[in-house]
């Protein structure tokens, strides 16, 4: 078997949307379960899109989420150069080569003349197709004569090249994921290869790159498919073999109704680009995952469940797991919907798998941000305490304020209901018991602390929701002796001795 060689192909027309990023993915997640290579090839022959910044963006997302390239743009190989408008010289004689074969023409049409042409058919409630029906009537080599077609390209008139499909010819392709697939050439209009700008249109270069970097399997999204019967009859025509195809799944709205977009993003409050991204020309800032708090692997695990399914009942994977078990023929033909909720839930997941030292880390510089200053030895025993109740590492602020802070209000609503008549004397008695206190770890607090109540007569619940009440200030938060040791015994008697004062 020879080589398998898989190819990402964007166009550097602005950030990369998710549903690009899972192609990516999963032409990675095939190549390495093949043991084969992965490409990176910046498709830019369209230049009046091009966008300042997109390249090194999409460079940048593939990096975060962990797919390595073997060449490509920026990296470099041996079927470079990588970046379309700088192989722009290659592709013209193509072209011609296509058209002496009889498979294309040169079209002189001007934009003013097709549009003339559409309004026409318009009144006529028809619609125009430049094909085999009308092409012969059209202003293009199949029409003209061999010494006008020859004035014409000596004097440096504008032309595009279009592709020529045979007249009623069936067209037969196959497809790894949609299986056996059927058109009629005739369905199909003459697309231009060639622009009059002297660039290609994706369909030849794509083609030509394609071959001449013998990508084996051509991996991308279903928008791509009706494009499918004009590339095989290409390949067809130059007489080189066909790379196998595989048309990804849709990924849809979360309600299923439409293609996910940046605007289904900004509604429900989700990001759809990998990273943050601010538009060159308008100034306007969009949210990526990472820095939403999304962790890689989180962002692997989203996008590999959209559209493929491993058979199993496994949902958490390393990029690693996802080579191993990634197949192909797995990945479904239906729309995937992107669920917001599962995103987080995964989240939470990750993160629970993260070290205490990683998300300290992390949560140190959240600490910063909102100037407080925290020693790593107080920070580690907080995130391994409220970590499970959080989603994201920015949520744990949320969740552990107390810890960093004492009180310098109480919940009304809680006062109302834990602070009663006999609730100081209550709390300063409890202050006793943990003045002598040692060693002052949860599992002593907790030993002498419900002796004492039991000894005492004490109901369970007036003495820890009093006492929570002094120490976080609400009724949020970890178990009470827990929270106790990591604040450590001066910290407790202090914020008890000042709750008891304020409250009185």
């Amino acid at each position: 078997m020879s080589e398998i060689r898989v190819r990402f192909a964007p166009s550097p027309t602005g950030p990369l949307h998710i549903g690009g990023l899972r192609t990516a993915l999963f032409n990675y997640l095939f190549a390495r379960s093949k043991g084969g290579k992965f490409i990176l090839r910046i498709e830019d022959t369209d230049q009046k899109r091009y966008v300042h910044g997109a390249e090194d963006y999409i460079k940048e997302a593939l990096n975060w989420c962990g797919l390595d390239l073997d060449d490509g743009a920026g990296v470099g190989g041996d079927y470079g150069p990588y970046r379309q408008s700088e192989r722009k010289d290659i592709y013209r004689c193509f072209a011609e080569e296509l058209i002496e074969s009889g498979h294309a023409y040169y079209a002189f049409d001007t934009p003013e003349e097709l549009d003339a042409i559409r309004k026409e058919y318009e009144e006529k409630k028809e619609t125009f197709t430049y094909d085999g029906s009308s092409r012969d009537q059209l202003n293009n080599s199949l029409s003209l004569s061999e010494e006008e077609i020859k004035n014409r390209l000596s004097s440096g008139e504008p032309y595009v090249v279009r592709y020529k499909f045979q007249k009623d010819q069936p067209i037969e392709m196959q497809d790894i994921i949609r299986g056996e697939v059927k058109v009629n050439s005739s369905s199909l209009d003459d697309k231009i290869l060639f622009k009059s700008d002297g660039m290609p249109t994706y369909h030849l270069a794509n083609i030509v790159d394609d071959h001449h970097m013998e990508i084996s399997h051509v991996i991308r999204g279903e928008e791509w498919l009706p494009s499918l019967p004009l590339h095989v009859s290409m390949y067809d025509a130059f007489g080189w073999k066909r790379p196998a195809f595989a048309h990804l799944p849709l990924i849809l709205k979360p309600d299923g109704k439409g293609k996910l977009s940046k605007r289904d993003g900004d509604k429900g409050g989700f990001p759809v680009f990998p990273l943050e991204w601010k538009d060159p020309k308008s100034g306007e800032l969009s949210t990526g995952y990472k820095e939403a708090g999304y962790f890689p692997e989180t962002v692997n695990n989203i996008l590999a469940f959209l559209g493929w399914n491993p058979g199993t009942d496994k949902e958490l994977y390393t990029l690693e797991e996802l080579i191993k078990d990634f197949d192909l023929s797995k990945v479904g033909k239906a729309g995937a919907k992107f669920d917001p909720d599962k995103a987080r839930w995964y989240n939470h997941q990750f993160l629970q798998t993260r070290s205490d030292e990683d998300i300290s880390s992390q949560f140190i510089d959240i600490l910063k941000e909102r100037e407080v200053s925290a020693d790593i030895s107080l920070v580690n025993p907080v995130v391994k305490l409220v970590k499970e109740r959080v989603n994201f590492v920015s949520e744990l602020w949320d969740q552990s304020f107390f810890f960093f802070k004492a009180p310098s209000s109480y919940d009304e609503k809680m006062v109302k209901k834990a602070w009663k008549e006999d609730s100081s004397s209550l709390m300063e008695s409890l202050m006793k018991i943990l003045e002598d206190c040692e060693p002052f770890t949860a599992e002593n607090i907790e030993e002498k602390v419900k002796a004492a109540i039991e000894k005492n007569g004490w109901k369970m619940g007036v003495i820890m929701s009093g006492w929570r009440l002094l120490l976080v200030g609400t009724s949020m938060g970890p178990g009470m002796f827990d929270i106790a040791e990591v604040l450590g015994k001066k910290e407790v008697l202090d914020r008890i001795q000042k709750g008891i004062s304020s409250l009185n």
